[in-house]
């Protein structure tokens, strides 16, 4: 201990050292759990006055008494702190060095407050701040004593109101609303916002006018009831940490690499370019030179299951005239398959893919095991796979903002949607992602249904998170509707444009949550089956999709849609024209293509998770990840052992036929009423405003059981239907109107 004490003491920091077990202490309570604190900011901190300091107090040494100095068994700055001093004074002087040191304790002090400017100023300037100050208390006077006069102004019309009233009502006999109305309960009567107290008020009587006897005159004095939650000040609010929406689930463990199956490459590329690529260059060579077609060079990049062949051909020679060779090479290649690019895109050469003979299996491992996954930034990052080039091909969904997955049956479609959802159970967090998954295959419904308390939504009266019920996807698609207009609601009180931009003001906590803001989780629909859905459910189901597609990229709501089928009645114009990021496998025919890609080559693929993905002007050809069955049930069961939430996550209640348009008639099921229905209408009604987002501030209520009340209270006949933004009408006039109309109901 005395050996490591001297030699932090005396070679390293000084006194100052003593920060290090200071910053250790604040470590292992971080660890223990103890206390919750920001390391990186107690680290930096702890650094730079630790590195100051030592300066410092190596420079005062210089004017220390030497009997002072030997006091001390070790150097009070350290030595670090004598040989910085020995630098900066030999190039800049004792006093340029004490400018510096100066200089830096001001630049730090800014860092630490803001207030430090205000201080350096005051100082510079004196004269300038003591002006601010008196011009200050001058315009906070006259503010106060306008407002004084104000209040007593308003006080004498107010008395002089009633008592001309008063007068008026002299005769007349005393009116007992009480007795007419026919209720004895005086509670049913009481202000809730404004009381009224009754004060004697006898500096207003003259001596010489006394009031006759039995009369007495008063004074209403208007008090408001102090409704308003204490809560916290901006400062306070300022200086608090920013919010995490992953504290929720604070010890939540991302899936690990070891629940996906790694592959073996047992090196058959390494043989296929020895032996093959040679030989498939030289017949491609030969089938050109029999047709008359020369080149200059050939270079062939060999990918997981496809070989690219860049040809350069000879000054004059057409490009249409190698297009047309296409069946030729095929045949000298004894292929399944080959596809002509003429030319490849900001290349001078014409690109001719061939499939291997021994293709490898691009396994999700490999993919989410790099760098380039890793270390995304994107918000919602996919690896899809490999590309000709090897290289790892990502997108992220927030910017495409919607995909549309084709293929025929067995080439990869359904694995293709697995590697989306695996890449995204690999990079977020619960409390970020949510899916709506629409599944018209039963069989596979279950795969995905153990981590419906961590990232699955659905509608409150659905019985599985995995919707397989026509009549519940339209359900969901309405529910979906609701929310994406109630979160443009939101995007406007904060006036922001985005979701991203939404997120950072509520985690800076610059949004309230008592005004109705929540941070906004990302959520994914993914529907398989599309045909199937499009000719069962048919405009219902299209209709909605199309009106999400459109609107629902800047709150945050993303759709991947996927079909077998990609015929022109299931791929309409609609749905293209709104999902400009298209995938699509191996199909039968030119048609499909052509409906899918807008132009042909996918029906020229070989197979087995090849894919064309187009996202812009050029489709890329992409071998598709490998996740098999098992390894997502791994990633599942690893994910559903974990502390999730209470339920999966409940999508506002969709407003079916029977309720829109006004259902003020129906009759309202007694025993389906919220406990909170009668104080929800004695609030509508004293504020004569009918909206969700008053009951739900004023209640502290989520949003959804905020929009069941106000249906409940619009087919009791309290408030109108629906007027757009604007809110509903209130169909009572008072709170007497309100009691007859309970007591009906109650009847």
């Amino acid at each position: 201990g005395a050996y490591t004490a001297h030699y932090f003491m005396d070679t390293c920091f000084g006194i100052f050292s003593y920060f290090i077990p200071l910053f250790m202490l604040l470590l292992s309570m971080k660890l223990m759990g103890a206390y919750h604190v920001r390391l990186w900011k107690w680290f930096l901190n702890f650094s730079l006055l630790m590195i100051w300091g030592s300066l410092t107090l190596s420079l005062c040494t210089e004017w220390l008494p030497i009997s002072l100095i030997n006091k001390f068994s070790f150097r009070l700055g350290g030595g670090h702190g004598d040989f910085i001093r020995n630098q900066f004074t030999e190039l800049l002087g004792t006093a340029g060095a004490w400018m510096l040191v100066a200089a830096c304790a001001v630049f730090y002090l800014i860092y630490l407050s803001r207030e430090t400017k205000e201080i350096v100023r005051r100082m510079l300037h004196p004269q300038d701040y003591i002006k601010e100050q008196l011009e200050r208390r001058k315009a906070a006077a006259e503010a106060k004593a306008a407002e004084k006069a104000a209040r007593e102004a308003e006080r004498l019309a107010a008395l002089a109101t009633q008592q001309q009233d008063e007068e008026d009502n002299a005769d007349e006999e005393p009116y007992d609303e009480d007795e007419e109305s026919g209720y004895d309960d005086p509670q049913q009567h009481e202000e809730p916002a404004t009381s009224h107290t009754l004060e004697l008020d006898p500096s207003l009587t003259d001596t010489d006018d006394q009031p006759a006897e039995g009369e007495v005159e008063i004074k209403i004095v208007e008090t408001e009831a102090d409704d308003k939650a204490k809560g916290r000040t901006v400062e306070e609010v300022a200086e608090m940490e920013p919010y995490d929406p992953r504290l929720d689930l604070e010890h939540y463990k991302y899936p690990t690499l070891e629940l996906l199956k790694h592959y073996e490459d047992d090196g058959p590329a390494v043989e296929f370019i020895v032996k093959d690529g040679n030989a498939n260059k030289d017949r491609i060579i030969n089938v050109l030179r029999n047709f008359g077609v020369e080149i200059t060079s050939i270079k062939a990049t060999i990918g997981p299951t496809i070989t690219l062949y860049e040809v350069t051909p000879a000054p004059g020679v057409r490009i249409n005239k190698i297009r047309n060779l296409e069946d030729d090479i095929a045949l000298s290649l004894s292929a399944l398959g080959i596809r002509i690019i003429a030319p490849i895109p900001g290349k001078g050469t014409i690109g001719i893919e061939v499939p291997n003979q021994t293709p490898r299996i691009v396994s999700m491992e490999s993919i989410i095991n790099t760098r380039k996954f890793q270390e995304s930034t994107f918000e919602l990052p996919i690896a899809l796979g490999k590309t000709i080039t090897n290289e790892v091909f990502m997108v992220d969904l927030a910017k495409m903002p919607h995909l549309l997955v084709a293929g025929a049956t067995g080439q990869g479609k359904s694995v293709g949607l697995n590697a989306i959802i695996t890449s995204l159970l690999y990079k977020k967090h619960p409390a970020e992602l949510k899916f709506v998954m629409v599944v018209n295959k039963t069989v596979e419904s279950s795969i995905y249904t153990p981590i419906e308390k961590h990232f699955l939504a659905m509608i409150p009266d659905g019985d599985d998170p995995i919707i397989t019920d026509v009549t519940k996807v339209v359900q969901t698609l309405k529910s979906l509707c609701q929310l994406m207009d109630h979160r443009y609601d939101l995007l406007k009180k904060a006036k922001v444009r985005n979701i991203k931009e939404y997120n950072a003001k509520f985690k800076s906590r610059q949004l309230n949550p008592e005004n109705g803001h929540e941070f906004m989780p990302y959520i994914v629909v993914i529907i398989d089956e599309f045909g199937d859905l499009i000719m069962t459910a048919g405009k219902e189901v299209e209709l909605p999709i199309a009106r999400i597609a459109q609107l629902a990229r800047a709150v945050g709501m993303h759709m991947v849609i996927a079909t077998q089928r990609p015929t022109t009645n299931i791929i309409t114009g609609t749905i293209k024209a709104n999902f400009p990021a298209r995938m699509a496998f191996k199909v039968m025919s030119q048609i499909d293509s052509r409906t899918i890609l807008d132009r042909p080559g996918a029906n020229q693929l070989v197979g087995k998770g090849d894919m064309l993905f187009l996202s812009g002007n050029d489709p890329v050809r992409v071998q598709c990840a490998f996740v098999d069955t098992p390894e997502v049930e791994r990633i599942n069961d690893y994910i559903c052992h974990q502390q999730g939430y209470i339920s999966a996550f409940e999508l506002p209640e969709p407003e079916m036929e029977g309720d829109e348009g006004g259902s003020g008639g129906d009759r309202l099921d007694v025993n389906d009423i919220d406990p909170m229905f009668e104080e929800a209408a004695r609030l509508v009604v004293v504020h004569q405003q009918g909206s969700t987002s008053l009951i739900q501030r004023k209640f502290s209520i989520g949003y959804n059981r905020a929009g069941r009340l106000m249906d409940q209270l619009e087919r009791a006949g309290i408030v109108g239907p629906v007027r757009g933004s604007k809110p509903r009408e209130v169909l009572c006039a008072d709170e007497t109107d309100l009691d007859m109309r309970l007591q009906t109901l109650r009847q």
